[in-house]
C-alpha cells in the first residue's frame, strides 16, 4: 500500500491535477505528506472535484501541456523528485469530433512533459505515465490484455494513446535509461467514483439523468469493461512508482495493467441498474436511438503482473465499485461536503489494505 515514510516531503510534479483521477490522487497524496506542483487546464466541468478541496501542499499551475514555455517554468519551479503524468484528452466520443486536439495532447503533450522533466528535473527519482486499458490492440474476443500484447487503436482517443505509449517507450530506451531514471506506464480500466461529472462517461451521464428525473440514455448497454473504483488503480500508481523509485529497475517492468479481479467486468447495463438501485431509481435506462460511434464491446485486463511484481491486488469488485460510488453521491446529497466523503473513503480503503 503507498505509504508515508516513502511520499512524506517528496516533491510531485503532478499532471492533470484538476480531473476527477487527479483529484483524488492529489488528496491522498496531500494526506501522506508530499509537496505537490500540479499541472493542467481548468477545471472543464462545473461542477467539478477540485475546487471542493483543501490540498495542503499543493502549488496548483492552470496551464496547458501543449504550451512547452510555461510547462518547463513549472516543472524547472517544481525540482520534482517524482513526477505523474495524467493530463490527457481521455474521451472517445469527444475524440471522433477532435481527433487533432486529442493526437495533440495525448502524443505531443505526453512528449512535452517527457522533455520538460529531461531538461529541467535534475532530482528526479522516477516518472510514471498514465495512459488506458484502451492502448490494446483490441478484436473483440474478450482476450484479457497483458501488457506484452500488441498496442494499438481503432478510435482517435485509443490510438492516441497508444501512440502515446511508443513516446514513453523510446524516450525511455533513448534518454531516461541513460540518466538512470525509471519511466513507466500504467494503464487501467474504466474508473468511476465520487466527484466525476465529464462528458460522455456513464456515471456522471446517469447522475445527471438523475437530477433531471429522468433514465439515463445507454448507447451499448451490453459492453463490458474493467469497471474499478478510483482508489484502486491510483493506489497501483502510488505503489509502483514506490516500487520503481526504490528497487531495482531493472527487476522491474516497465508497464503495468491495474485492474479489478477477472470476474468483475460488468456490462454497461449491470452498471446502470446496480448504481440505479443504490440511488432508488424506478426506471435507470432507455436505449438510445439512431446511429451511434463505433466502440469495443469487450475489454478486459489480466493485471496479474502487478500482483507478482508490487503486491498490488484490487479491493473492490466491479459491483462494490458503482456502490461506494453511489454511496458517496447519496452523502453529498445530504449535506456532506466532497472533501469528507473523500476523506471517508480514502479511510475505508487504507482500512482495506491494511486488513
Amino acid at each position: 500500500m503507498p505509504t508515508r515514510d516513502f511520499w512524506s516531503g517528496q516533491r510531485v510534479f503532478l499532471t492533470g491535477h484538476t480531473g476527477f483521477k487527479g483529484s483524488w490522487t492529489a488528496r491522498w497524496l496531500s494526506r501522506m505528506g508530499a509537496v505537490q506542483t500540479g499541472y493542467a487546464r481548468a477545471p472543464e466541468t462545473d461542477p467539478a472535484l477540485f475546487p471542493q478541496l483543501e490540498i495542503p501542499g499543493l502549488t496548483s499551475v492552470i496551464g496547458d501541456i501543449c504550451d512547452p514555455a510555461p510547462l518547463n517554468a513549472a516543472v524547472k519551479g517544481c525540482d520534482p523528485t517524482i513526477a505523474i503524468h495524467m493530463a490527457a484528452q481521455p474521451l472517445v466520443r469527444l475524440s471522433y469530433r477532435e481527433p487533432a486536439e486529442t493526437y495533440a495532447t495525448n502524443v505531443m503533450g505526453t512528449l512535452n512533459v517527457l522533455e520538460a522533466l529531461r531538461h529541467n528535473a535534475p532530482n528526479l527519482k522516477a516518472v510514471m505515465v498514465i495512459t488506458t486499458d484502451k492502448v490494446y490492440r483490441n478484436d473483440n474476443s474478450g482476450h484479457a490484455f497483458k501488457e506484452d500484447d500488441p498496442l494499438g487503436g481503432h478510435d482517435p482517443y485509443s490510438s492516441s494513446k497508444a501512440a502515446c505509449e511508443e513516446v514513453v517507450s523510446c524516450y525511455r530506451q533513448s534518454y531516461f535509461d541513460e540518466a538512470g531514471i525509471p519511466l513507466a506506464a500504467a494503464r487501467a480500466g474504466n474508473v468511476v467514483g465520487g466527484g466525476d461529472w465529464s462528458e460522455d462517461r456513464l456515471v456522471p451521464d446517469i447522475w445527471r439523468a438523475m437530477m433531471r428525473g429522468e433514465a439515463v440514455v445507454l448507447r451499448n448497454p451490453a459492453s463490458v469493461r474493467p469497471w474499478q473504483h478510483v482508489l484502486d488503480p491510483v493506489s497501483g500508481y502510488l505503489d509502483y512508482v514506490e516500487a520503481i523509485a526504490t528497487g531495482a529497475w531493472a527487476d522491474q517492468p516497465r508497464a503495468l495493467n491495474f485492474a479489478p479481479a477477472a470476474a468483475s467486468p460488468m456490462t454497461v447495463q449491470e452498471v446502470t441498474e446496480t448504481l440505479g438501485a443504490a440511488m432508488d431509481l424506478d426506471k435507470p435506462w432507455e436505449l438510445a436511438e439512431g446511429a451511434q460511434p463505433v466502440e469495443m464491446k469487450l475489454l478486459t485486463l489480466d493485471a496479474s503482473l502487478a500482483g507478482r511484481t508490487i503486491g498490488w491486488r484490487p479491493q473492490l469488485t466491479g459491483r462494490q465499485a458503482v456502490e461506494w460510488t453511489a454511496d458517496w453521491i447519496k452523502q453529498t446529497r445530504s449535506g456532506t461536503s466532497a472533501q469528507d466523503a473523500v476523506d471517508a473513503q480514502i479511510d475505508q480503503y487504507e482500512a482495506l489494505l491494511k486488513a
